[in-house]
């Protein structure tokens, strides 16, 4: 019982780490930095993986860590870094639509909404269950990633908010599907 409710406050620690590091991807400037948050973004979700699996979860989702490090903390980043040693831009000083700070707040009044209407859709969930917080924070990294290919004007960035939407889906997926492994 005990390691149940470890597991769950791991995961709670986890999840607030993962939306610190969607809300650096939201405001950082540095190209350089946007990789490697994006890396520990995705090491963070290897780490949410591994702790369901911990409590008796399948073994698929072991899987779905190992490749996860292999293949987004790892072998992604590296490539963006070799791309970012070919061109000359180093920051992505221009956004279109909104600025870092009217993006960290659009960011934060989106998981309140996204709370609140998945509140009331999920009625037979309590909100405060692990499924309901990871298709909350899952949904809400995506629409947040969603954010940066809009508000980005350097293609690099655009290309770290997909891998951020992408990341949003395989969180979303990991609580409410049984599709991670194929995602």
């Amino acid at each position: 019982m005990n390691a149940v409710l470890a597991g769950d406050d791991l995961i709670r620690v986890l999840f607030v780490l993962v939306l610190g590091t969607a809300a650096l991807i939201l405001s950082q400037r540095s190209l350089t930095s946007l990789i490697s948050i994006y890396a520990f973004q995705s090491l963070l979700l290897a780490a949410i993986a591994l702790t369901l699996f911990a409590g008796h979860g399948p073994a698929s989702l072991v899987l779905i860590a190992i490749i996860t490090i292999v293949s987004k903390a790892v072998i992604i980043p590296v490539f963006l870094r070799r791309i970012l040693s070919k061109i000359p831009v180093k920051r992505d000083l221009e956004f279109r639509y909104v600025t870092p700070v009217t993006s960290l707040l659009l960011g934060t009044i989106l998981i309140f909404v996204l709370y609140k209407s998945l509140s009331a859709l999920l009625t037979t969930v309590s909100p405060g269950s692990m499924l309901f917080l990871g298709a909350v924070i899952g949904i809400s990294l995506a629409l947040m990633g969603m954010m940066i290919i809009f508000s980005r004007k350097k293609v690099i960035t655009k290309i770290i908010g997909y891998l951020t939407m992408e990341n949003g889906v395989l969180l979303f997926s990991l609580f409410i599907a049984e599709l991670p492994f194929i995602i």
